[in-house]
């Protein structure tokens, strides 16, 4: 956004030939917000910039990760009943007898297939194989390396949205964008908002200068722009810091404290229940395959759950050993949403523990809303009608920002000259109370979200730097 417009010199056209006037130098917060607001779009705004664009694109992907996959997600015919999990399993593994099942996703509707999932070695971390099964034939649809809930196709904008498919190195992009995302949009508000009281034009604080020309149309532009996607920056900042390294970190701690977490369900059998267990997974087996022994009772886990009142879209998790149950979630992330969970013992179908959705605290279950929303899940379409209106709002924002940086270029000089960075001396302007808690205030947000505190720490050194060497060669100090 932008500055006051009675503080020209800093932030207007250069003066006409003839005008000798020094410009007054700086002075209050509204200084400083706006020299940290021009460093964080010149320096951080490519990083916002690529965040924006892939995110754009993620939102814009799922119907056709869908249509790519259809013929895996799909039959080709619907039958009159559908074949026991176990059968569908057996087949599974008859055509992929490698890693150990991970996870079973049962049909939600007719014509959908069942998916298998496999925790296997030959695919990149955090990936499974997922083998596609008709519940009506045991047909092997075929397979398909997944991420989480997502097919290869969804799977790979994801990871080029988060870390530019280039693993825990990219995930820096995205933790810097995240972090500086929020405050510069809040103090670019600051900024607009200011300049809107001085000129008396508070009611026009949504509505752009189209009356002006050159960088002062860009200028209005720019900020109203942000005024109309602010709450939507608000919200992406948050939420994709929960996913970045350190910063993420510093959310599930605060998370934590404040006893935010979701509750999650035990699926410890008891040592009767695990002796009475063990008999049957011997006795009859299960699928071939290593790890297999543990697939006995997935029918038995399924019709409890069905019974417990769970509905698809819902996830199986097999146990790990004898002395657990199976673990059958819901994973319907879409408004209205369930979250609700039982463990089944495999052998009896009974509920050994159960957690509702209605169970979890209220910052977990917001933090779940949040990120759904984020990810464009929580309200189907209209959500990612409105994440890629936002994105490209913020596209549009950023290039309005270089765009005014060129526009404020010296006219006379170097061909490829840029635009002075706003004066300094804002700091010294302040009150020594201000500026303490000024101070504390940077260093306990860059304690929280460590890159945003390395990235500001550079941006003081080098301009400090930069202010020695000027200082040092009087006849540059005027081009400050």
């Amino acid at each position: 956004m932008t500055t006051t417009e009675s503080e020209k010199p800093p932030y207007d056209e250069p003066s006409p030939p003839g005008r000798c006037a020094p410009p007054p130098r700086p002075h209050g917060f509204a200084a400083l917000l706006r020299r940290l607001h021009f460093y964080a779009g010149v320096f951080v705004g490519p990083f916002i910039l690529i965040a924006a664009v892939t995110g754009l694109m993620y939102a814009l992907i799922p119907q056709l990760d869908t249509y790519v996959h259809r013929d895996h997600l799909t039959v080709d015919r619907v039958g009159d009943q559908r074949l026991p999990l176990a059968d569908q399993l057996a087949a599974a593994r008859a055509a992929h007898p490698e890693g150990t099942v991970a996870s079973i996703r049962p049909p939600g509707a007719p014509e959908e297939t069942t998916w298998v999932t496999l925790a296997v070695d030959d695919v990149p971390p955090d990936y499974q194989r997922t083998v596609f099964v008709d519940p009506y034939s045991a047909e092997v649809r075929g397979a398909l390396t997944t991420y989480g809930q997502w097919l290869p196709t969804r799977a790979w904008f994801d990871e080029l949205h988060r870390n530019l498919h280039l693993d825990a190195v990219g995930r820096h992009y995205s933790e810097l964008a995240a972090s500086w995302l929020g405050i510069t949009a809040l103090a670019g508000l600051w900024l607009w908002v200011g300049h809107r009281r001085q000129t008396g034009s508070w009611r026009r604080i949504a509505v752009p200068d189209r009356g002006r020309k050159g960088r002062r149309r860009t200028r209005s532009w720019h900020a109203v722009i942000g005024v109309w996607i602010l709450l939507g920056l608000l919200g992406l900042s948050l939420t994709g810091i929960t996913w970045s390294r350190y910063g993420g970190a510093s959310i599930d701690s605060v998370q934590q404290a404040l006893g935010g977490t979701a509750p999650a369900v035990d699926t410890t059998l008891g040592e009767t229940a695990a002796t009475a267990a063990a008999g049957p997974h011997a006795q009859h087996g299960g699928p071939a395959g290593e790890g297999a022994d543990f697939l006995t009772g997935a029918d038995i886990a399924l019709h409890a759950a069905h019974d417990a009142g769970l509905r698809e879209p819902m996830w199986m998790y097999p146990p790990a050993e004898a002395e657990q149950g199976w673990l059958v979630a819901e994973k319907k992330r879409d408004w209205p949403t369930r979250n609700d969970a039982v463990s089944v013992h495999p052998e009896t179908g009974v509920i050994t523990d159960r957690v509702d959705f209605a169970q979890w605290p209220v910052l977990a279950k917001l933090t779940r809303w949040a990120i759904d929303t984020h990810m464009g899940i929580l309200f189907g379409v209209p959500n990612q009608i409105v994440l890629a209106l936002i994105a490209i709002g913020l596209i549009v924002l950023i290039v309005h920002g270089y765009r005014m940086w060129w526009q404020r270029r010296p006219t006379r000089g170097a061909a490829w000259a840029m635009g002075r960075p706003p004066l300094r001396g804002a700091i010294r302007s302040l009150s020594p109370v201000t500026t303490v808690a000024l101070a504390a205030a940077a260093i306990a947000v860059g304690w929280f979200l460590p890159l945003f505190g390395l990235s500001l720490l550079a941006f003081v050194v080098v301009d400090a730097i930069i202010g020695g060497v000027k200082r040092r060669t009087p006849d540059r100090v005027a081009a400050d």
